[in-house]
């Protein structure tokens, strides 16, 4: 993502945003201090080219703060909602099995981080499958646009919500 680009609201129940607004409490605040003790704690031992404990804890602080930046920017444009209404109607937060090419696709509509380590494929409801179906009911066709062009076409046999 550019500096320019503006980050677009990703769908998150109640229960996901709380999991990860605690993550990123815990990251950005005793996660920090651990972590800038081991940096200094490592840079007592000595020579810095060859310390290996001192580069392996620098590395785990660039990954800690660049998670820190992802949960920010996710929580900070989070669509914060209950779980969807078993209603049959395809929307974020739903597991979506659709007819395509004659094979059952299932998945998980909306995004990654309420799929809750489950080991279930996520479409965002912002990407061209997801856009098709979102709202459509089961029976429902639609079709959308692949990106070598080709148009595809989908039935929608069966929508539920998520259960983590």
């Amino acid at each position: 993502m550019s500096d320019t680009a503006t980050p677009t609201a990703s769908y998150l129940t109640q229960e996901a945003f709380d999991r990860l607004k605690a993550e990123l409490d815990q990251l950005s605040g005793d996660g920090r201090t651990e972590i800038a003790k081991k940096i200094e704690a490592a840079r007592e031992e000595g020579d810095l080219k060859e310390n290996g404990g001192y580069h392996a804890a620098k590395e785990e602080q660039g990954k800690m703060e660049a998670r820190i930046r992802q949960l920010t920017q996710l929580l900070d444009n989070a669509t914060v909602g209950a779980k969807p209404a078993d209603d049959g109607v395809v929307e974020p937060g739903m597991v979506v099995t659709v007819d395509m090419f004659g094979d059952d696709v299932t998945f998980l509509l909306g995004s990654r981080e309420i799929a809750d380590g489950s080991d279930l494929e996520v479409y965002s409801e912002k990407s061209p499958l997801g856009a098709a179906i979102n709202g459509k009911k089961v029976g429902d066709k639609a079709s959308y646009e692949a990106p070598n062009g080709k148009s595809i076409q989908v039935t929608v046999k069966a929508a539920t919500p998520h259960v983590p």
